[in-house]
């Protein structure tokens, strides 16, 4: 950061567009951004939007989740692509999505819904993945119980799973049922989320519904069968420049890092970038075990971060 006593070169002047230097390791807890009252103002504006944007869609959908049709389905997607517009949150989707929006009869007659696999590192992953894919999220169960997330995450079909053993055959016929029906779904494999920098290794329980075990089938309904499509996120744009690891944190929610802090922070910036980065889907069946299938899922995804990170994937809108 330039320091505060500074002269601007003659002819330019002063602005309020953070600077970013990095040059310097700035400590994930400390503020390196000196906000104006203005990105202040905005950020309220924004936060306001969102609410306003979440209640009328909700009520829309609070209707589609009863009716049928696919509507319950696409409005998901244009709900949380509208979050990430009303965030400043530009997404760039370089690689093909493996799925389509299946019914109940399409998977009968053999359509294969898919189960998409995701590095986690922020609470933005959401609109990120959810305004890319037609899909329904499984999310750790006390995600239900928050105020007005529980409720979007709900109407959103989401699927809440615990750590509890004695809810696992549960949790995984609720997935199963949802797979029969067509739903594509999306797990986050790291069982927590990150600052960005890594992905963490894969857990192989994450894959038992896309390969079942026998223990898993017993007494409960088989999966369909699937396809597992690696996915990759990373938040590579702020205000326009290179994302390096100083400054990470500006998108990374993980630990025991309060929400509320980093979205005021967060909605204070004015535009940030996310790529996702869709690799050549998996099909289950050509492996012999599911720690195999969450090695080669985990192998596909770290090395799609890596490449992000340091900017080598070329532009592959779809």
């Amino acid at each position: 950061m330039p320091h505060p006593d500074a002269q601007p070169p003659l002819g330019r002047r002063r602005h309020n567009r953070p600077i970013i230097d990095e040059s310097v390791n700035f400590p994930a807890e400390q503020a390196t951004t000196q906000f104006s009252a203005f990105s202040r103002t905005a950020c309220v504006a924004r936060l306001a939007a969102v609410l306003i944007w979440a209640f009328w869609v909700s009520i829309i959908q609070f209707v589609l989740i009863r009716l049928p049709g696919s509507g319950k389905i696409r409005v998901p997607r244009i709900f949380w692509r509208m979050i990430s517009r009303i965030l400043g949150l530009q997404v760039r989707i370089v690689g093909t999505r493996a799925g389509k929006i299946l019914n109940a009869k399409d998977v009968q007659r053999g359509e294969r819904p898919i189960i998409y696999v995701a590095n986690h590192c922020s609470w933005l992953d959401i609109p990120v993945v959810g305004g890319t894919l037609h899909t329904v999220f499984v999310a750790k169960g006390e995600v239900g119980s928050w105020p007005l997330i529980g409720t979007i995450s709900r109407l959103g079909r989401t699927i809440f799973v615990s750590r509890n053993r004695q809810n696992t055959g549960k949790e995984l016929q609720e997935m199963t049922e949802h797979l029969w029906n067509g739903d594509d779904i999306v797990l986050f494999p790291e069982g927590t989320s990150t600052d960005g920098s890594r992905v963490l290794p894969f857990l192989s329980s994450f894959f038992a519904v896309a390969k079942p075990g026998r223990l898993d089938q017993a007494g409960m309904p088989k999966p369909p069968p699937t396809l597992v499509q690696p996915v990759s996120i990373v938040y590579d744009r702020l205000e326009g420049l290179p994302v390096g690891r100083s400054r990470r944190s500006v998108f990374s929610w993980y630990g025991d890092m309060d929400l509320t802090p980093h979205l005021w922070s967060f909605c204070q910036w004015r535009s940030m970038r996310a790529t996702i980065l869709l690799h050549p889907p998996l099909d289950p069946e050509n492996f012999r075990s599911r720690k195999e299938l969450a090695n080669a899922t985990f192998k596909a995804v770290s090395e799609g971060t890596a490449q992000l990170r340091q900017g080598l994937v070329p532009d592959d809108q779809n």
